[in-house]
């Protein structure tokens, strides 16, 4: 993996970790940090070998969001102060599909929330398919505080999380809430102690990388597609993914495990 300054990578057999790098700064994503991001993530978007990715934050919070400094104040500045016929949509799809590869991972993404997650922070958070907070965390998308709005995949990914009336309250009041209430509109999945954040995040990342992989890429292709596809079209990706699982050699190894009593031990083949 590549050299990088604002956040680390590290590997531990099946289960990746991306850990934001900027504790002195709250994790408050910058430029630099964005385009690192992109470059992991083509970096992981072809590796089936990850069965699950783990996204932290260093120091006491997540990530507290856009860098006032350099990136409200700075790079979206500029962007704004451009003339009219150079606010294109790819210029603006550049930053705003920072996190875009986390879903598109073969495996599934767990993020382990404390302190801040705002705004982009959250954004992030919310392209994991699983999400665990710290009893202290507060999380809100405070984009509209600066006459902005929160472009980076909430729009799209937070109604299908906690439904769409939930979903245009914290948008379009840009309102903050605790752990608790996160779990209770099922924003968190768990909730857990602060000091016991990591552990708890890495043993439901290893539960994650422990389940058949043909079986969770298929699984979750077709959850995506009952969003964003009509329903004969989804079902039938979930039949797709059926059939290559019967056809795997991970298939008849759980067929061999159940009868010699033991743990399967997936491929992904």
């Amino acid at each position: 993996m590549g050299n990088y300054n604002t956040i680390r990578y590290e590997r531990n057999g099946h289960v990746g970790t991306l850990t934001l790098a900027r504790p002195g700064k709250r994790n408050a994503q910058n430029p630099a940090m964005w385009e690192e991001l992109k470059q992991l993530g083509t970096e992981l978007v072809g590796d089936q070998s990850l069965r699950c990715l783990l996204v932290a934050g260093d120091g006491p919070s997540f990530s507290a969001g856009i860098d006032l400094v350099e990136g409200l104040a700075g790079m979206i500045a500029e962007f704004a102060a451009r003339p009219p016929q150079e606010h294109t949509l790819e210029v603006g799809l550049s930053v705003a599909g920072t996190f875009s590869w986390i879903p598109k991972l073969a495996c599934p993404s767990v993020a382990a929330i404390q302190g801040h997650a705002y705004g982009a922070g959250l954004q992030l958070a919310i392209a994991c398919d699983f999400r665990i907070f710290a009893e202290n965390a507060m999380v809100g998308l405070t984009e509209t505080r600066y006459g902005i709005l929160p472009d980076m995949g909430a729009t799209v990914r937070l109604p299908r999380i906690v439904g769409e009336g939930r979903a245009r309250e914290l948008i379009l009041l840009g309102q903050v809430i605790d752990a608790g209430e996160a779990l209770r509109i099922g924003l968190a999945n768990r909730v857990v102690s602060d000091a016991n954040l990591l552990s708890e995040a890495e043993a439901f990342a290893w539960r994650l990388a422990a389940q058949p992989p043909l079986a969770i890429q298929g699984a979750r292709r077709a959850i995506d597609a009952a969003w964003f596809r009509d329903p004969d079209d989804s079902f039938a990706v979930a039949v797709e993914a059926q059939i290559r699982c019967l056809e795997s050699d991970d298939f008849r190894e759980a067929g061999r495990a159940m009868a010699e009593g033991r743990t399967p031990e997936w491929t992904g083949n």
